[in-house]
């Protein structure tokens, strides 16, 4: 069996793009398999929005002993992300008067946490990546990863996300952030200070969220307008299920904080506004996939970021009845992608 471990790193001195500097950053990641010699098998997965470091699990059928990220074969790191809630230093670790960060934690961006793991590769004495990986939120991050340094990415796959946010997803993003914004126990993001929870703004906002999440013709098949009782439909007790689920693990602040980083996330900031000028220094072996029925990052969306991607670019279109989520369920459809992505 692969080895499998848990750690947390600290990073002195981290700046963000927003200017704040961290005395500390707390960084967890899990490691899974065994790193070879020459220190060329390590793979780095990337979470998507509310995910964690527990790759193995979210990613079923996809990482794990003898699967497309084969852990008997490769060294899989996956860390949680800047401004998340599994375990890096984010809006509710302690702040120097002992007190949780809430409203004072610090915009981050999608680049600060390529940042941080890029830190966080040098502390695990990793100079050359056989490849990065994500879907959505992670593939943001996979996509920011190679840019920040090429010649550290052998490999990057980048699944069910663009190059820069346009204004559906934008508007999306900001509906999900007003209904935690709105929520009378958020208190500007320091509800843990007086002892609330905003319970209901973030089960919105993740209702909202589901719902680009999934498309609309599944949801249909799926439900239609049947009711459980005469004022409660369905597809009503699908959206309650899902935001219970995400109350029960997950941090409204963070949720607030990792929502705009992917809201603003734009490769063309700070490099070009060419996107193919913005993105050249990005290393020249790629993998773009959409996902045919994704109504959050449309295929079209995705497939202009493959387009203007360097060197040698493989684009697949997942067909999928799902919607953005297929990332996560079609673990066939993805395993194949990426087995041969990673093998070639």
């Amino acid at each position: 069996m692969p080895t499998q471990s848990t750690s947390v790193e600290r990073i002195l001195g981290f700046v963000t793009e927003s200017g704040h500097t961290f005395g500390t950053v707390e960084v967890a990641y899990e490691t899974f398999g065994t790193l070879n010699a020459d220190r060329s098998n390590a793979v780095l997965v990337e979470h998507a929005l509310t995910g964690d470091t527990h790759v193995t699990e979210w990613w079923a059928g996809v990482v794990g002993p003898g699967e497309a990220i084969d852990t008997n074969e490769y060294f899989v790191v996956c860390a949680n992300s800047l401004g998340g809630c599994s375990g890096t230093t984010g809006p509710q670790s302690l702040y120097d008067d002992g007190l949780p960060y809430g409203s004072r934690f610090p915009a981050v961006t999608i680049r600060d946490m390529a940042r941080l793991e890029h830190n966080l590769a040098q502390i695990l004495g990793i100079d050359f990546w056989h490849a990065v990986i994500g879907g959505s939120m992670g593939g943001a991050r996979a996509l920011e990863f190679a840019l920040l340094d090429k010649r550290k990415v052998n490999k990057c796959a980048i699944i069910a996300a663009p190059a820069f946010c346009e204004a559906d997803q934008i508007a999306w993003a900001m509906m999900q952030e007003r209904a935690i914004e709105l929520d009378p126990d958020y208190y500007s993001g320091d509800y843990t200070a007086v002892g609330r929870f905003p319970a209901q703004g973030l089960g919105l906002a993740r209702q909202i969220a589901h719902l680009t999440y999934r498309n609309d013709a599944e949801l249909n098949h799926r439900f239609s307008s049947r009711r459980r009782s005469p004022d409660y439909y369905e597809v009503t007790s699908y959206l309650d299920h899902q935001a219970k689920k995400l109350t029960a693990r997950f941090d409204p602040h963070s949720y607030v904080v990792l929502s705009r980083a992917l809201r603003d996330h734009d490769v063309r900031i700070g490099r070009s506004p060419d996107m193919a000028t913005s993105l050249a220094e990005s290393c020249t072996d790629n993998l773009v996939v959409s996902v045919s029925s994704d109504r959050l990052f449309p295929p079209a969306q995705v497939e202009l970021l493959a387009q203007n991607l360097p060197g040698a670019v493989n684009h697949h279109v997942i067909e999928s009845a799902v919607g953005h989520d297929g990332f996560l369920t079609e673990t066939a459809a993805i395993s194949s992608a990426l087995r041969d992505f990673l093998s070639a």
